[in-house]
C-alpha cells in the first residue's frame, strides 16, 4: 500500500468546498482545510505508485476550485 499527503492550493474562498469534495473521493482517507501556504491537506492511499498517481491526476486535480497540488509520498508508514 502506497500512502501520500496531497497539499492543495485552492481558489480564493474555495478551501472548505474543495476539502469537502476531495474527502468524498475513494482512496482519500482524510482531508482538512488548513491555514498556511496550502489551503487543504489530504491523505490518500492506493495499491501501487501508479494507482496513486492516477488518483491524484484523474480525480483530485479534476476537483473544481483546485489551482495546484503537491504530492508527498510517505516513505516509511
Amino acid at each position: 500500500m502506497v500512502q501520500a499527503y496531497i497539499l492543495i492550493q485552492a481558489d480564493l474562498g474555495k478551501a472548505t468546498a474543495v476539502a469537502a469534495a476531495v474527502r468524498e473521493i475513494p482512496g482519500v482517507t482524510s482531508c482538512d482545510d488548513v491555514t498556511g501556504p496550502y489551503d487543504v491537506i489530504a491523505r490518500a492511499e492506493a495499491e501501487t505508485l501508479d494507482a496513486l498517481g492516477s488518483l491524484v491526476v484523474a480525480k483530485i486535480q479534476e476537483t473544481a476550485g483546485i489551482m495546484r497540488t503537491l504530492t508527498c509520498t510517505v516513505v516509511h508508514p
